[in-house]
């Protein structure tokens, strides 16, 4: 894992098209701004793993419905 310090207006680059700016630090909590292209999606990880448990589920669901 990279570990990088930035303040706040600061930028990291993922990438040639993946920009992350540091919006605001305030005690323990960053707010990040992301700019990716469209096609790139782009989620925090509780969010991600819900999305990934759904479509789990619509799979189940879709094959009992073939069957």
């Amino acid at each position: 894992m990279l570990i990088l310090t930035r303040r706040s207006g600061e930028v990291l680059l993922i990438g040639e098209y993946v920009t992350v700016t540091v919006i605001e630090v305030k005690g323990r909590q960053v707010k990040l701004g992301i700019n990716a292209p469209k096609g790139i999606a782009v989620h925090r990880q509780e969010i991600y793993q819900k999305l990934k448990e759904d479509d789990q589920q619509s799979n189940i669901l879709f094959k009992k419905a073939i069957s």
